[in-house]
């Protein structure tokens, strides 16, 4: 994690450093992001095995919570405090503050600890981890029935919130004469409630149960939105009815992103942390493009009204595969353990 971001901090650096020398281009902005794209996988990867190595099984909920937590208020908080760096000093200078901030995540990170201890396995054993390693986590994923049906919930979500969104922001701003700004406003509403979804999630987690509190969680995050497509409405009371919808929205998904991590992380063997959530996060993020291409054509051929509903049906379609009743039964995330099973088994 420590080399990662160090990495995106230098990289990062060489984009202000090319203003002042004049040399600064288009190629160069995209092996910037591409280098920092990689950076960040690795730190996120890490970050996610990291986790559980820090603190105590029971604690882990609360760790997710403090984590998803900060990252949402940062989701939220930041974009606009960039845009005012970037009017007082300029986009090229504005990078600096950007480095820094990975320079002061590593200082943090060092700081911290380094976890638990684990024992360095032999030679051999580490061969034959690495040609096991492109699909064992692949593996383990479908094995296990939890982690199955998180698997299949996020890619599903993925590829229709892309739908959904690449289609609301035609048919507010173009088709119902919201103002850009009034739009930006009202899908910030979203963020605000995953913040308060985040603050709230171990709360009601103890009082429903964790497998209730999660399905609960993905009814407001998914089924929430379908109705954004029957608004009536044009201009700022269409923005107002969209920013509600999305605040209420936007507080299952805060609760239901510090489910999923403690759920993956708990039943997930801790000498395979890294590499189920890289398997992981091939599946939810390979969807991403093909939501794209969807809702372009979607918008195109049946309008983006037809696109926002067929991506808001997709959003509560994707909670099918969470609301078995072995998902809603369970009292604590500690409870899925007992039904852990080996790679290249199922049940």
């Amino acid at each position: 994690m420590i080399p990662a971001d160090i990495a995106r901090a230098l990289v990062l650096a060489v984009i202000p450093v090319a203003a002042l020398g004049d040399w600064l281009s288009i190629p160069l902005l995209v092996m910037v992001a591409f280098l920092t794209g990689v950076a960040g996988v690795c730190f996120e990867i890490a970050g996610f095995a990291y986790v559980p190595s820090v603190v105590d099984s029971n604690d882990l909920p609360a760790a997710n919570r403090a984590v998803q937590g900060s990252s949402t208020v940062a989701e939220v908080a930041w974009p606009g405090l960039a845009g005012l760096l970037v009017q007082a000093v300029g986009p090229a200078l504005a990078i600096v503050a950007d480095a820094l901030s990975y320079v002061a995540s590593a200082i943090g990170i060092a700081v911290g600890g380094s976890g638990k201890a684990a024992v360095a396995p032999a030679a051999e054993t580490v061969r034959a981890e690495r040609r096991a390693r492109l699909t064992e986590g692949l593996r383990l994923l479908v094995a296990n029935p939890y982690l199955r049906a998180l698997t299949m919930h996020a890619a599903v979500y993925n590829l229709a919130a892309q739908i959904f969104t690449i289609n609301l922001v035609l048919w507010m701003v173009q088709g119902r004469q919201v103002s850009p700004a009034a739009y930006g406003l009202a899908l910030s509403a979203g963020g605000v409630g995953a913040v308060l979804g985040t603050l709230t999630a171990l709360r009601l987690a103890e009082r429903m149960g964790f497998g209730r509190a999660f399905a609960a969680s993905l009814l407001l995050s998914c089924f929430v939105p379908l109705t954004v497509a029957g608004l009536p409405l044009y201009g700022t009371p269409l923005a107002v009815g969209v920013a509600a919808i999305l605040l209420i929205s936007g507080v299952g998904l805060g609760n239901a992103n510090v489910y999923s991590l403690t759920l993956r992380q708990t039943v997930i063997p801790a000498d395979q942390l890294a590499r189920a959530v890289g398997a992981y996060r091939q599946i939810m993020y390979g969807s991403i493009p093909i939501g794209s291409a969807l809702g372009g054509v979607l918008g195109a051929t049946a309008g983006t009204r037809a696109g926002v509903a067929a991506g808001a049906i997709g959003l509560a379609l994707s909670t099918l595969p969470m609301l078995i009743r072995r998902i809603r039964q369970l009292p604590t995330a500690a409870a899925a353990q007992s039904v852990n099973v080996p790679p290249g088994r199922s049940r």
